[in-house]
């Protein structure tokens, strides 16, 4: 089960950080700031969620192939954009979103799940509200650290149904975690994080808000 975990955070993180990365290109940072805001968005959340579980140094600084990955996937990113500067602008900005949305999609549905499953680890699982609270920030808490680090409004709050995808995820692999295996309740939980996001994006759903 550890190694389907690890396996999970590892393609997490790489999804997180081509969100972090792309975006900061979308807003012309330098090497520096691209590096930083992949590196924010794939670590940042569960950061945040180690820390309100009383984890310190949180993990992402104990084992640092979290911040390595991040760091070369966001330098891997920037470079094939930099050295291919004519086929980059050739991507329609609709198509550069999709790419940042898909891999935040991703992103969104493992660390939920991951999330949940540092609970349970922590035996710290008192009730439903404390997975699914944790499972929640450790899906949105990079997301909404690059959005601000970028100077746009919290995706989370105002487009798609995305922080409610996560809690509707992490309530779902909560609630199967003892009656299923983890594996598959951490499964089921990803997919129905994808799924929300998928038909939210395509019929471009969004929760009610005063206009």
């Amino acid at each position: 089960m550890s190694e389907l975990v690890f396996t999970l955070e590892m393609i997490g993180t790489i999804a997180f950080a081509i969100s972090g990365a792309l975006t900061g290109i979308r807003k012309k940072m330098d090497l520096l700031g691209v590096i930083i805001l992949g590196c924010v968005t794939a670590v940042g959340g569960g950061i945040m969620r180690d820390i309100l579980l009383g984890i310190f140094p949180p993990k992402a600084f104990i084992n640092s192939i979290y911040i390595l990955v991040s760091t070369l996937v966001s330098l891997v990113i920037f470079f094939f954009i930099y050295l291919h500067i004519k086929g980059y602008r050739h991507i329609s900005e609709a198509r550069f979103t999709h790419m940042v949305t898909a891999a935040d999609a991703i992103g969104l549905g493992i660390f939920t799940v991951v999330g949940v499953r540092t609970v349970y680890d922590a035996g710290l699982s008192v009730n439903l509200l404390v997975t699914v609270f944790l499972g929640t920030m450790t899906g949105v808490g990079g997301g909404l650290i690059r959005d601000i680090l970028a100077g746009d409004r919290p995706y989370i709050f105002v487009k798609h149904i995305y922080a409610s995808a996560s809690i509707l995820g992490a309530v779902t692999c909560s609630l199967l975690w003892n009656s299923t295996s983890p594996a598959v309740a951490m499964i089921l939980g990803f997919v129905v994080v994808i799924s929300i996001r998928v038909v939210a994006i395509k019929y471009k759903l969004n929760l009610p808000h005063i206009k």
